[in-house]
């Protein structure tokens, strides 16, 4: 049974989407402060997070913020519903997804389960374990990144984004293949998720956002990894 962490001050709204999580198999454990999140954590040992924004004590950008050195496994952040920049916020201080207020609950299952599956992308046709490309090393196992022997630290998508472009690289992967393959869903055209997280990952892997050279953008296309610019 999967362990989920909701963190919502609402708690009309927590008790409705945890018994909806608990009838779907899920153990969830509720907190209603920001400031009691990281206890919570050392102590439960989640799966996964669900994590408000506007939090008493702590608010969640802050939360998540703290969590990511220690934490690997995914959070999924609860947004205002106009408010596009709590979602970019969001992921590029470390947050796996987001679901906008109002919570549809099929929607917040669908994202939930989604997340959970990120150890299970498709590899490319081959059962490798392992890439090196110079200086970099991934470790799907392990989920362990190095460059030139620096440890990297990735969220758990940042990680299953980089195994899909490296397990084919030197090959463009459009968005429409990355959403579903990463993120688990349909790309809708607006959502910009995958474009923070490689702008995420560039900025670790000490690529350029304004000329990459390691991960490139492909316009109209997609993203390509360039296996031969990692030395």
């Amino acid at each position: 049974m999967k362990k989920i962490l909701l963190v919502e001050d609402d708690r009309q709204l927590s008790d409705l989407i945890k018994d909806f999580l608990v009838s779907e198999g899920f153990h969830v454990k509720q907190e209603f402060r920001g400031d009691t999140v990281s206890k919570t954590v050392e102590n439960f040992s989640p799966d996964l997070i669900i994590l408000d924004v506007m939090l008493p004590g702590k608010d969640g950008f802050t939360v998540c913020r703290d969590l990511r050195p220690s934490f690997g496994n995914p959070i999924l952040m609860l947004t205002a519903k106009s408010t596009d920049f709590d979602q970019v916020l969001g992921l590029e201080i470390g947050a796996d997804d987001y679901v906008a207020k109002p919570v549809e609950p099929r929607v917040l299952l669908a994202r939930v389960n989604a997340l959970l599956r990120r150890g299970q992308l498709p590899k490319g046709g081959n059962e490798k374990t392992e890439i090196t490309c110079g200086g970099l090393h991934i470790n799907r196992n392990s989920r362990q990144v190095t460059l030139a022997g620096e440890s990297i630290d990735l969220t758990s998508q940042e990680f299953d984004l980089l195994w899909l472009l490296a397990t084919r690289a030197g090959e463009v992967q459009n968005r429409d293949y990355i959403y579903k393959a990463v993120v688990g869903r349909e790309y809708d055209g607006m959502d910009r998720s995958v474009d923070v997280r490689i702008s995420r990952l560039r900025k670790k892997l000490h690529d350029s956002n304004e000329t990459p050279f390691r991960i490139k953008t492909i316009w109209g296309q997609g993203y390509l990894f360039v296996p031969d610019a990692w030395n």
